[in-house]
């Protein structure tokens, strides 16, 4: 599984420095032609591709530092820093966002003359040099928060791109001159949008929500169907950065098979069935967990509201919120 997220991690760099590439392009192109043209549209698509150029610079420093070794007290080494450039992502887009709503109020109330057709050819670049890096990292995209954070700018600048060939054509056909604000607000809609959905994610995993692929009801009963284990307690699944899944539990042994042998059984059903790589599972013998108060553990209630004393015989869940 590490080799498989390294390898993800290499094809994202990649991807990711093409990306960086095309946007420097797109830039320098568009700040040009927005102040030659005087289309906000133009600039409000250029001020997003800067920050295009700040989220790839931003998601191959993580990818770097996600690279780095555990050591010391950062027992998953710096895992989250994807995870965090993602976070910071979503919020640059709503910055960008306000900016541009802020922008377009003010020509709302007096639109300048705009050179359309410059604008227009200006728009089209910008629109096929965005198609291709949305292209080159729509497939990373799908293994990579952090990726899918640069995939999101892209994305919300070939929407951009699109509005400023719109503006640009309307205005040349019909010299409507509220076209270029306009077309701005939904650019702007469009990525609030995108930082919108980014953060849910980012934040999600920063929670340490369990991950939306993973029903826990599911992995609760798949843990307590295997032969040997009587009941189950202090499930918590969670997603350490993307691709990395966790999972801790508790689980109660009947004693009739060696513990040994019933841990193997269900590290590979968890590999296999719902693709959980990182797991620990503490075993214990279903003794511990008997109402009589004989070789009961010593109670401990966490802050999280497990409770660790008597159990019932049987399955048995409790706390199913991640810690």
């Amino acid at each position: 599984m590490i080799d498989e997220l390294g390898q993800h991690r290499d094809a994202g760099t990649r991807a990711l420095a093409v990306a960086l590439a095309v946007a420097l392009v797109v830039v320098a192109a568009e700040v040009a032609g927005g102040i030659l043209t005087n289309s906000l549209a133009l600039l409000a698509d250029a001020g997003h591709m800067v920050t295009d150029v700040l989220a790839v610079s931003i998601a191959l420093v993580a990818i770097w530092m996600a690279r780095r070794p555990a050591a010391g007290r950062r027992t998953f080494g710096f895992q989250r820093a994807e995870v965090l450039a993602a976070a910071l992502n979503g919020v640059i887009l709503l910055l960008v966002a306000a900016f541009v709503f802020w922008q377009a109020a003010l020509r709302f109330g007096d639109p300048p003359h705009v050179d359309s057709g410059l604008m227009l050819i200006i728009g089209v670049v910008g629109l096929i040099a965005n198609i291709v890096s949305a292209y080159v990292l729509r497939q990373q995209q799908a293994y990579s928060m952090n990726v899918r954070g640069a995939f999101y700018h892209v994305l919300g600048d070939l929407a951009g791109s699109a509005g400023v060939v719109i503006a640009a054509g309307v205005m040349l056909t019909t010299g409507w001159r509220y076209a270029d604000p306009l077309v701005s607000v939904v650019i702007g809609v469009l990525i609030v949008a995108g930082a919108a959905r980014l953060l849910r994610e980012s934040l999600s995993v920063l929670l340490e929500t369990s991950p939306r692929h993973i029903d826990m009801e599911q992995v609760a009963a798949a843990l307590t169907a295997t032969p040997g284990v009587a009941g189950l307690h202090d499930l918590h699944i969670w997603t350490v950065t993307s691709g990395l899944v966790a999972l801790s539990c508790h689980t109660e042994l009947t004693g009739d098979r060696k513990s040994d042998d019933v841990l193997a059984e269900l590290c590979d059903m968890l590999h296999a069935r719902f693709a959980i790589h990182h797991v620990t599972i503490q075993p214990e013998l279903e003794r511990l967990h008997r109402a009589d108060g004989e070789h009961m553990l010593p109670r401990c209630t966490s802050v999280i509201g497990h409770d660790h004393g008597p159990r019932a015989e049987g399955a048995r869940i409790e706390g199913e919120q991640t810690a």
